[in-house]
């Protein structure tokens, strides 16, 4: 079974792209170049932020190619309302030169990939069957400094954590973030993360000690840190409970 049949295979279908740019040559070029090999299918295109949004919601498609410069460098921001509007595709941002700060902020917004306008057709489609598969589709130059930030960056922690927790090490790092009164914007910024993602982490914090806000669960963080009662142990909650937890509209206090 030779690469594009084994990507058809594993996904049981065909591999929409989504193609956003504001220049109509570019679209054409892209989507002809979508159209030459299967799986891959161009499954439309929109020519400015808010067209990406609406078409990403009614097309669902699997990749996204997004100009990074839409809609005069809205292409972060635009990012951003993809990945809250359609969580499930895959992003890969096109800039017309290179700028490993931008794929910097692109990655942190949620994207699975940077790569300049003017790559082969043929690395271009090898890429998006790549970040179909789970890998990032960057350059080199940006996989190095990616690299150098992560060896830079100490791991965070305001002290022992317990050895039976049903915190995992993200809500954790989210938790050592409350413990030293980090606001949500600024949570976001340290673990690069957004704002809603960090706000789903912080519900979970809240649901599995048992608090009611932030407050209390510092306290009870700091009750455990000493080795004193929290609330009961009990089973972990499943993902579905606690995606249904994450999914309500009400915000407790303090997110």
């Amino acid at each position: 079974m030779d690469e594009p049949d084994a990507l058809h295979g594993a996904l049981g279908r065909r591999v929409k792209v989504l193609v956003v740019d504001d220049d109509p040559i570019v679209r054409h070029a892209l989507r002809a170049a979508l159209e030459t090999e299967r799986p891959l299918e161009f499954g439309g295109e929109a020519q400015s932020a808010g067209d990406a949004v609406t078409a990403a919601v009614e097309l669902q498609p699997d990749v996204i190619l997004l100009d990074a410069e839409i809609s005069d460098g809205q292409g972060i921001a635009t990012t951003t309302a993809l990945k809250h509007r359609a969580p499930s595709a895959h992003i890969v941002l096109l800039a017309p030169s290179p700028d490993d700060d931008l794929g910097l902020l692109s990655l942190r917004a949620g994207a699975s990939g940077f790569l300049p306008k003017d790559i082969a057709p043929s690395a271009l489609r090898r890429a998006i069957r790549g970040v179909c598969a789970g890998e990032a589709a960057i350059s080199r130059s940006l996989a190095g400094i990616v690299v150098d930030r992560l060896k830079s960056t100490a791991e965070r922690g305001s002290g022992m954590r317990p050895v039976r927790s049903t915190l995992t090490s993200r809500e954790w790092q989210a938790l050592d973030l409350m413990c030293e009164g980090a606001t949500t914007a600024s949570m976001a910024e340290t673990l690069g993360l957004s704002a809603d993602t960090v706000r789903t982490h912080v519900k979970h914090v809240l649901t599995k000690l048992g608090a009611h806000s932030r407050a209390e669960a510092v306290a009870i963080a700091g009750r455990l840190r000493a080795g004193q009662d929290g609330p009961p142990p009990g089973p972990p909650l499943d993902e579905l409970t606690l995606r249904r937890i994450a999914s309500r509209g009400a915000r407790r206090p303090g997110s």
